[in-house]
């Protein structure tokens, strides 16, 4: 039975609630009462049910879902502004023990290049990122207990958080790894870890046993509770995501939003972030063999529909996408982007030699940062570094309260400016900085709080001088 507040995978994701969910959404599909009706709530910005999304997901009308857009791209304007928060991943191992047959970690395939970074590897990759002027890492690794123990996570981000170089410093460092125990959850606390992300690939069980054939990630309950233990081991930035490609899309859209609902309804705290990857080409894996790829306009509505029923998650698109993508999605709702990513293991002290490929998959954006940083400013966003929120303590509810409240603005506003000054001074090339110094400029101008605005006034003025690392 479907219940929302329950711990057990197959209760908060229910088969027979996302089943139930696409016959009402196809029955109502042209209920154009209905569909203004949920329109009309979702502009309350208290966001939308997985049944009353799916519904507009379903209903093909390019009037209503014109609508949808324009709401989307208003409601991310009052949440997040116009920033863009960017980060890089960082690869620190493809060992694996899974037989995922969409990701070519997978254990059967030999002839990819296994690696794993030594602390000292990890050391000259953070210097490398660094120097690009990237604040914040998401850290990947395989499922793999004795090549990837946790206390060789634990090590490489105390690794991370070690290193300054010159004005450099990592001051978030998000965890992507596998399903763990509680236990470990709380070392991961311990470590200073920002947001605890897990991709659920898809949400359909009787697909996911078929995807995950063979090894520990063939356990969908174990896999699918793990933001449950994250939570009950303190870590309460949580982010979700599915693999868009693997099941039909409607099925994936409704299990994401029951999700985030039940995180809601157990924990009284949604997802900091959903973040929305499409299936790629990578060494042996070839996304046409899956046959529930979805194009760019579907992938755009899904986007503009996650924005308006979860309206305070941070919501990630990364290089996985094109620019031309990218471009176009990114108003609908995005919040977080990577740039000048690589998903290889290495990579950022030198290009990986193409005989010795151990990408994940293919990066589609291969732009440097700096040209993405221009981009996003020619486009009028502030791209922000800022890890403030994490470093003040403004997490789980205490973030959420300020986000849903939209209050978080008056931090991330100036904080934003701050950070992407910094880059300016320490990183950017001539034709950037001086575009960015013309955009703080204009930005500063809109603090609307006159005390907060001389504050950052002066703070950005004492950057130019050589402090760093200010914030609200």
């Amino acid at each position: 039975m479907y219940d929302a507040k329950s711990l057990k995978a197959e209760e908060f994701i229910a088969d027979e609630e996302v089943k139930a969910t696409l016959a009402y959404a196809d029955a109502n599909k042209e209920n154009w009462e209905l569909i203004d009706q949920i329109i009309a709530k979702a502009k309350e910005r208290k966001g939308l049910n997985h049944r009353e999304a799916s519904v507009l997901l379903a209903c093909e009308n390019k009037e209503k879902i014109d609508q949808v857009y324009e709401l989307a791209q208003q409601i991310k304007k009052d949440y997040y502004g116009n920033r863009i928060v960017l980060f890089a991943p960082l690869y620190l191992s493809n060992y694996c023990v899974n037989g995922c047959v969409y990701c070519p970690y997978h254990a059967k395939n030999k002839h990819i290049a296994r690696k794993k970074l030594t602390q000292e590897e990890i050391r000259a990759e953070v210097i490398a990122l660094q120097d690009m002027g990237h604040k914040r890492l998401a850290i990947e690794a395989g499922e793999d207990p004795v090549n990837n123990p946790l206390e060789y996570i634990l090590d490489s981000i105390k690794t991370i958080y070690s290193i300054k170089h010159k004005n450099g410093a990592i001051r978030r460092v998000n965890v992507n790894i596998a399903a763990t125990t509680v236990e470990n959850y709380r070392k991961l606390k311990e470590a200073g870890i920002g947001t605890y992300i897990l991709f659920q690939e898809t949400y359909n069980k009787e697909s996911y046993e078929q995807l995950h054939p063979t090894g520990p990630k063939h356990d969908y309950a174990y896999h699918t509770e793990a933001m449950d233990r994250a939570m009950e081991g303190g870590i309460d930035d949580v982010g979700l995501g599915v693999l868009f490609g693997l099941e039909m899309y409607r099925y994936e859209f409704a299990g994401l939003l029951m999700h985030a609902e039940h995180l809601e309804a157990a924990h009284g705290v949604g997802p900091h972030t959903i973040s929305v990857p499409r299936i790629k080409r990578a060494d042996d894996i070839d996304p046409s063999a899956f046959d529930n790829g979805i194009d760019d306009e579907i992938f755009a509505k899904i986007i503009a529909l996650i924005r308006v029923a979860v309206p305070y998650t941070g919501m990630i698109i990364s290089t996985r996408e094109s620019k031309a993508c990218r471009e176009k999605v990114i108003p609908l709702g995005i919040s977080q982007i990577s740039g000048g990513s690589r998903t290889s293991v290495g990579g950022y002290v030198e290009p990986e030699p193409e005989e010795e490929n151990s990408a994940q998959f293919d990066v589609s954006d291969q732009r440097p940062l700096d040209e993405v940083v221009h981009w996003l400013m020619d486009m009028g966003y502030i791209p922000s570094f800022c890890t403030a929120c994490y470093r003040e303590g403004r997490t789980g509810d205490r973030f959420m309260t300020l986000c849903k409240n939209m209050q978080i603005l008056n931090c991330c506003h100036p904080n934003a400016l701050m950070t992407l000054k910094e880059y300016l001074e320490d990183y950017a090339s001539p034709e950037t900085r001086e575009l960015g110094l013309k955009l703080i400029d204009q930005e500063l101008e809109k603090i609307p709080n006159p005390k907060v605005k001389t504050i950052a006034y002066n703070h950005i003025h004492e950057i130019g001088e050589g402090k760093r690392d200010f914030r609200f």
